[in-house]
């Protein structure tokens, strides 16, 4: 053989995959997802030393917290499919440099309205990181067995991010300045950017037709609009005010345009067609789903343990450190358990076990219950991710190569989406619990504190620290009661969610269809590999 075939053979076994080099790729591209997840939890424990140092007012420390998740959510098809067209690797190092350059002006930041801008940007570069690390998997795990084990490695690493932030915000607090909770993120830049040129490789979807700008813009705002309202709803703004109803309707009214839209277009942005098979429409369904029981089910269990239980911030990240061994477990293993018992099964079985331990978790009072906590999180942990991982790799699966970028961005959309409606409806549902039993009156308490103290539980201590003694101890034993009560509604709401959940997986496939891939040579247009130097 030539050396001119010897080297044409080479590219295409890399243009699929083949070789032990897209293990290292999948090395690359879990360090890159594990920046992002860091970057979406590590600010929460440094928000009282940015508070005491740049003095934001109420509306700037919200933007301050939200405009990361809420540009990153909105621009993720846009980036998505923009890759999908200019290349993906070329999106995701771009995405590099951009989060590199934005966490440096977030550490300098000296006052909110920078930081604020700082934060949006680190949204963008998000945007640009989380569809190209799963369209380039996609792309370099052809084979499907491959493609399992490799999701659920990177599922795992998305679990160790998530947990990690607030615990590594806390030791970087404790040592430096809150600039520092940012600074993390530029070595790790340094290091991915050359490596990720070097190794990753380049493809591009179907490049037939112009690029729909204005699908794109429509798309992103639209979303903007949708999360935005659905953050607010979660929020303390009132529900029926305009600056609350008006954001989710318009971008709906958008969404729904851009639909239409794309179904007229010879060469749309977006496959919408691709909701038409049952296996990618659920999948999309169960990861809303499931992210809707995760986030509020996670941030009413923090509230749990640092106000009823007492606990401080640092104990309060150990104590659900399970939640994430448990789910890397579920991930390390989910490629082994979706080829025994096929994605209908995995899914529904995943969300059963949620489900369960929930309502295990029904069991909890004002007093600490170590085991009772310990069993609930590694089931709830476990459980959720078998479901995350199932519907993440089905959708993949069933998405056409051409469209990775799309479908991935579709995936992390409807992540963002359904923790976003699930820290808004549990919120709600957990105030609706919780007001009413204070708002009524507390003997021995005056009616103001009480009516204040329906608020929130932490509005509750507050108002009791204002009050003598046995009126103070009398409102703290009333408002722990009444969230313990709130926490017990809230569980058995997302009991029965997550059973719905179980009920909506039985549209998946019985069994994991292992196709062969056909591997186009090199010269196509719609793979261009790249050849590391």
């Amino acid at each position: 053989m030539s050396g001119t075939t010897t080297a044409a053979a080479a590219l295409r076994r890399r243009a699929a995959g083949a070789g032990a080099n897209r293990w290292v790729v999948l090395v690359v591209l879990c360090a890159s997802l594990l920046l992002v997840a860091l970057d979406a939890t590590v600010l929460h424990v440094a928000v009282p030393a940015v508070t005491e140092d740049l003095r934001p007012g109420p509306i700037e420390l919200l933007w301050i917290v939200d405009v990361y998740p809420l540009v990153c959510a909105s621009l993720l098809i846009l980036f998505g499919t923009l890759g999908d067209r200019v290349g993906r690797r070329r999106i995701l190092l771009l995405g590099y440099a951009l989060f590199g350059v934005a966490s440096a002006l977030a550490a300098l930041a000296g006052d909110g309205h920078v930081l604020i801008a700082a934060r949006a940007l680190l949204g963008v570069g998000g945007a640009m990181i989380m569809p190209a690390t799963l369209s380039i998997l996609r792309q370099v795990f052809p084979d499907r067995r491959e493609r399992a084990l490799a999701i659920g490695v990177w599922s795992a690493v998305a679990a160790v991010g998530a947990a990690i932030g607030p615990l590594l915000g806390g030791f970087l607090l404790e040592h430096f300045w809150w600039g520092s909770v940012f600074l993390v993120n530029i070595p790790l830049m340094l290091v991915s950017l050359p490596v990720g040129w070097l190794l990753l490789p380049e493809s591009t979807g179907d490049r037939d037709g112009p690029w729909d700008v204005l699908g794109a813009l429509m798309a992103a705002a639209g979303l903007f609009g949708v999360v935005l309202g659905v953050k607010r709803l979660g929020g303390t703004e009132p529900t029926l005010s305009l600056l609350t109803l008006v954001p989710p309707l318009a971008g709906a009214a958008l969404l729904a345009a851009f639909a239409r839209r794309q179904r007229r277009r010879r060469h749309p942005l977006v496959d919408l067609r691709m909701f038409r098979r049952a296996a990618f429409s659920t999948s999309v369904g169960c990861i809303v789903l499931a992210m809707l029981a995760l986030v509020g089910l996670e941030l009413i269990a923090a509230q749990y343990l640092q106000l009823v239980l007492g606990l401080s911030p640092l104990q309060t990240g150990l104590r659900l450190l399970p939640l994430t061994f448990a789910a890397m477990a579920a991930g390390l293993a989910g490629a082994r358990m979706l080829r025994r018992f096929g994605p209908r099964r995995m899914v529904s079985a995943g969300f059963c076990l949620t489900a369960g331990a929930v309502l295990l978790l029904t069991a909890m009072g004002r007093a600490d219950n170590v085991v009772l906590l310990l069993c609930g999180f590694v089931l709830l942990g476990f459980g959720l991710e078998t479901t995350l991982f199932g519907a993440y790799e089905s959708m993949l699966s069933e998405a056409p190569p051409a469209q990775a970028g799309g479908a991935a961005a579709i995936g992390e959309t409807s992540y963002q989406l359904g923790a976003g409606i699930g820290i808004a409806l549990l919120g709600s549902v957990m105030n609706a619990a919780y007001a009413p039993r204070l708002r009524g009156g507390v003997p021995g308490v005056p009616r103001s504190a009480s009516d204040a103290a329906g608020h929130s539980l932490g509005e509750a201590y507050q108002e009791a620290g204002r009050l003598r003694e046995p009126a103070a101890g009398a409102l703290r034993r009333a408002a722990a009661d009444a969230f313990v009560h709130g926490l017990h509604v809230t569980l058995l709401v997302s009991a029965v969610l997550l059973l719905l959940g179980a009920l909506m997986a039985l549209r998946l496939p019985r069994a994991m269809q292992c196709e062969t891939v056909a591997v186009p040579a090199p010269r196509d247009a719609r793979e261009t590999p790249r050849v590391p130097v």
